[in-house]
């Protein structure tokens, strides 16, 4: 009996030890291979800002026109130019599967598989400090933003009830302002996956590199139903979002959304609504 006990606490150490920081710190330099270097935030770009807006952007447009039947109601918010656009796909033929229309809009797809390793580390965001403590706990999908933010990825429990309360807070009407379908065994954006990426281990090299982007504020309003992170609180202090972008993964962090929508599209949002913070995103891309 006292041995299941004492394998019981080892393995809940193994998951929460990395998240410890005495632990951390003592261990830190131990094994270089699993330790990245990065001097300096600015630094930290494979992928120039430009490229990963673009990309993201491209892809969350395909989605939208690929559903048109299912965003009636705030494509009646979109300005008429906004409409007239999305409007012109309606009749070509297009795929509503949402892993074909990530593979024929940026000609590779991705999928959630088993992992080949034992453990694999989009959720919601705690600044620094808020209380994170209960969802922590035998949680390893908590990712640390190089500035000590967190995310927590897990879709189960007590951080997936947090999640969709905190999504549902926000919506405004049919304006979502995060992706809840990452929740589910069939996720509308293929992207919201950064969470089930492998880091390296002690054997295996990392396939995917994290890279921390800067959402713009003038980010679409009617694609901010695909991004899969909600602030914990609502009122946030205005500092921008990031989406981190491995190779293969990226998380979002956005901040207040003053101006949501694309210079050419305006809704009939309130200031006050439009002023609403769009939630952090983590993502595979």
């Amino acid at each position: 009996m006292l041995k299941s006990w004492l394998n019981v606490l080892q393995t809940r150490w193994n998951s929460y030890k990395y998240r410890f920081v005495p632990w951390i710190a003592v261990n830190i330099c131990k094994n270089e291979r699993t330790l990245r270097q990065v001097p300096l935030c600015s630094l930290d770009k494979l992928v120039s800002d430009e490229e990963v807006l673009r990309s993201i952007t491209k892809l969350f447009r395909a989605l939208f026109s690929s559903n048109l039947g299912g965003q009636r109601d705030l494509l009646r918010m979109l300005s008429s130019s906004s409409q007239t656009n999305y409007q012109a796909a309606v009749g070509e033929e297009g795929p509503s599967d949402p892993g074909r229309v990530m593979f024929d809009t940026m000609g590779f797809a991705i999928e959630r598989r088993p992992s080949s390793l034992q453990s694999a580390g989009t959720g919601t965001v705690y600044q620094k400090y808020e209380p994170i403590f209960f969802q922590s706990i035998c949680n390893p999908f908590i990712f640390r933003c190089i500035d000590g933010v967190l995310i927590d990825g897990n879709d189960k429990g007590i951080s997936k009830a947090v999640y969709r309360s905190c999504s549902g807070r926000d919506r405004l009407g049919p304006v979502k302002f995060s992706d809840t379908t990452w929740l589910t065994d069939e996720p509308y954006n293929p992207l919201a996956v950064g969470q089930y990426v492998n880091n390296c281990s002690n054997d295996k090299a990392a396939n995917v590199c994290y890279q921390e982007f800067d959402v713009p504020t003038g980010f679409p309003i009617e694609l901010c139903q695909y991004l899969p992170n909600v602030n914990y609180r609502m009122d946030m202090p205005s500092e921008s979002e990031r989406e981190i972008h491995p190779s293969s993964a990226a998380y979002l962090r956005r901040g207040r959304e003053d101006a949501c929508l694309s210079s050419d599209a305006q809704t009939s949002l309130s200031p006050e609504d439009s002023s609403r913070e769009i939630p952090r995103c983590s993502q595979a891309i």
